[in-house]
């Protein structure tokens, strides 16, 4: 059958759900002028929410808006969806969660030819990282619209009081700067970062990568017990077991680590850029006046930290008025409005908008920089690109707390390979 669950509800309940929630999908049709799009909690939707009326105005359509949290959002798109239900038109969605779910089950219109027709949407203004998540088996099924990309958080304070004039650029000077600082501050931590089994492996992957290492190899083969791997999960485990927190915690998720930041009691900190006004608010942070951002620092195969569409834009493969959510789609992930969102601070997909001195006016400068590093060396994917994420984060997540934690993570990485195998290959059937 072509389409499947998404969580596994039954297909009986999910046709008595679509029944009652769709109400036979009226309003649909390529003669529509109504574009019924679902968007999820988050500023790049209220932004877009108030420029509506100049897009309604300009195309003569009239755009109706589902707003949902993210629980709520996967709900709805589990039972419309599996329904094959034609009343959602355009859909805001996460690539690296549910996109290869949703482009293997054909939830997702392949958008290919409208993209690559289009010269004035420029399809080679978006990076080439932000481009492969939203791209399946060669077809383009997605328009990355909010990205994120892993930085190092710092304090310069801290750094000047220990000598150092400038924040690492290289992994082995990261551990050296952290273990100084940590000598130099009894209190203060050298380095602190995420810990939970799935939450670290976002993060873990840019370590992951700069050390020359992936989830997988170019042929869908595990690869998390490559020496490549093994050298990260070690650097990664090491540098928490060694110069992290007093009884570090093996379940810390951004939150956590973000607060041991922010509350003064560490020097360095690697995050995702988006969340950078956790450090920079008064009234959450006490290092407001000396916090400073880095690129990613460089291992033995560069400086290469992830550079990821954390929401995106598709088309419901179902609708019957995919033409109009074309529409919707040009204005919304189109130049003019990427660069507006960069301008209220959502981190965009286009090069252009990180190019233009005013799509960097509103942050920090040294943020910005380590943005432009980021997004130019940057890997598209943070977690493995699986149809069964949260198994597979659980996985490949083990060996960062039993590297934590001082047990054999090597040998970890290789029980990891063979189960994370099994489930590519369970997952392949």
């Amino acid at each position: 059958m072509r389409r499947r669950s998404i969580i596994g509800t039954s297909l009986a309940v999910v046709a008595a759900m679509s029944l009652a929630a769709c109400g036979g999908g009226d309003g649909g049709g390529e003669d529509s002028k109504t574009v019924r799009v679902t968007l999820v909690n988050h500023v790049w939707t209220e932004n877009i929410r108030k420029a509506l009326p100049e897009f309604e105005k300009q195309s003569g359509l009239t755009v109706d808006v589902t707003q949902l949290g993210e629980d709520q959002l996967s709900d709805q798109y589990n039972v419309k969806l599996n329904a094959g239900s034609d009343d959602l038109d355009v859909m805001m969605y996460r690539p690296l969660q549910e996109g290869k779910l949703f482009a293997k089950n054909k939830y997702l219109a392949d958008l290919s030819e409208r993209v690559k027709s289009d010269s004035a949407f420029e399809i080679g203004d978006f990076q080439a990282g932000p481009m492969q998540a939203t791209t399946y088996e060669d077809n383009i099924v997605g328009l990355p619209i909010i990205t994120e990309q892993e930085v190092l958080y710092y304090r310069k304070d801290l750094l000047t009081k220990s000598g150092f004039t400038a924040p690492p650029k290289t992994l082995d000077e990261l551990k050296a700067q952290a273990a100084k600082i940590e000598a130099d501050n009894p209190g203060v931590a050298g380095f602190v970062a995420r810990t939970g089994k799935a939450a670290a492996v976002t993060q873990f992957s840019s370590f992951l990568f700069s050390f020359g290492g992936d989830f997988v190899d170019s042929s869908g083969k595990a690869t998390v017990n490559t020496e490549q791997a093994k050298q990260a999960y070690a650097y990664y485990g090491g540098l928490l077991r060694d110069h992290g927190p007093e009884n570090i915690s093996t379940d810390m998720s951004w939150s956590e680590a973000m607060a041991i930041f922010t509350q003064g009691k560490a020097a360095f900190y690697t995050e995702a850029n988006s969340l950078y006004k956790n450090a920079t608010d008064p009234t959450k942070s006490k290092v407001v006046d000396s916090v400073g951002f880095a690129a990613f620092p460089a291992g033995p195969a560069g400086s290469k930290p992830y550079n990821i569409p954390s929401w995106a834009l598709g088309v419901n493969d179902s609708s019957e008025n995919k033409d109009n959510a074309w529409k919707f789609i040009q204005w919304a992930a189109g130049k003019e409005q990427a660069l507006a969102q960069q301008t209220a601070g959502v981190p965009g997909a286009r090069a252009s908008v990180w190019a233009n001195p005013a799509g960097t006016a509103s942050y920090p400068k040294d943020l910005a920089e380590a943005n432009t590093v980021s997004t130019a060396n940057g890997v598209g994917h943070d977690r493995p690109l699986v149809v069964k994420v949260a198994q597979a984060r659980e996985i490949v997540g083990q060996p960062i707390v039993d590297a934590i934690t001082g047990k054999d993570a090597a040998g970890s990485a290789d029980t990891a390979n063979a189960a994370f195998q099994k489930f590519l290959d369970d997952e392949a059937k």
